[in-house]
């Protein structure tokens, strides 16, 4: 505005002085001036008018644009904290998944378990036709002692039902009792592998991670092929981790990849690996054993 005042002024003196001595001395020139003067005026005052118009659009925009950034922050920011949100949800749901995982193979243990007492049924029956001709308990062979009877082991789908139905109940005392008996009269069955892991898992549970560590070891090296020595080598690398044993750990987990690749556990061992900021990949010909 300051400049349109500067240039209008000598502007107007300029017309001022040239109009002067050619039309001095009459009352219709000053007339003239007057209204020539008073049309730069208006004329001034429209150009100011137009000027302030323009200057609050500007400022509007200005304010408009500053408005629009702020809300595109805030909108970062929320999408920002979504993503934060749903890493977190979806770390949940893997845990979930393993949880569901582990049930459904608890399941399954169980009714091979059930499958097992059928059979043990079938062979009791046939025991007992092939028993029909043998003599009565109370009979004593002449010439031998009487010696006294031994006690009877659980059958095996009872005492390896009952273990589980504690493990899972938390009663981890009783549950160590059956699995332990189990082991000691059904060490050779298809359920033995499974017996061994929950005993070293009930360790783990219980924070005795050295022990569990031997006993996940039995699971891994006498039952190589069980459907629980991908999860005994898991749990073995994690219970190497809580010890403190970073580097045994991650051999560990690496050794379970480099094995069972496409397991549930192989997945969740490369997310352990990954949260430790370690790669998943061998650094070794063979995984350290401890």
């Amino acid at each position: 505005m300051k400049t349109i005042k500067l240039f209008v002024r000598p502007l107007l003196v300029v017309l001022l002085l040239s109009s002067l001595p050619a039309f001095a001395g009459t009352k219709e020139q000053l007339i003239q001036i007057q209204t020539q003067v008073q049309a730069l005026q208006d004329a001034i005052a429209q150009m100011k008018t137009s000027f302030d118009e323009r200057m609050g659009v500007m400022r509007n925009l200005v304010e408009q644009t500053t408005d629009s950034v702020n809300k595109m922050n805030n909108n970062v920011s929320d999408l920002s904290k979504s993503i934060q949100q749903q890493n977190g949800a979806a770390g949940t749901k893997v845990d979930q998944l393993s949880t569901q995982i582990q049930s459904l193979q608890e399941s399954l243990d169980e009714m091979k378990a059930r499958m097992a007492k059928v059979t043990k049924q079938l062979d009791d029956m046939q025991a007992a036709q092939q028993n029909l001709n043998v003599p009565p308990a109370g009979a004593v062979n002449p010439g031998q002692p009487n010696q006294p009877p031994q006690a009877a082991a659980p059958p095996a789908d009872v005492l390896y039902n009952n273990g589980l139905r504690d493990y899972n109940s938390a009663h981890y005392d009783v549950a160590t009792q059956e699995f332990t008996d189990y082991m000691k009269y059904y060490g050779t069955t298809d359920l033995a592998g499974n017996a061994q892991y929950y005993l070293a898992d009930m360790e783990y549970r219980q924070g005795n991670y050295e022990q569990a560590v031997k006993d996940y070891d039995k699971v891994i090296e006498q039952y190589p092929d069980g459907n629980k020595a991908a999860a005994a080598q898991l749990k073995k690398g994690m219970a190497l981790l809580e010890l403190g044993h970073r580097d045994a750990g991650a051999n560990e987990l690496r050794s379970l990849i480099a094995r069972y690749p496409r397991t549930v556990e192989a997945t969740q061992a490369r997310e352990r690996l990954q949260k430790l900021g370690v790669s998943a990949r061998p650094s070794k010909p063979s995984a350290s054993r401890r």
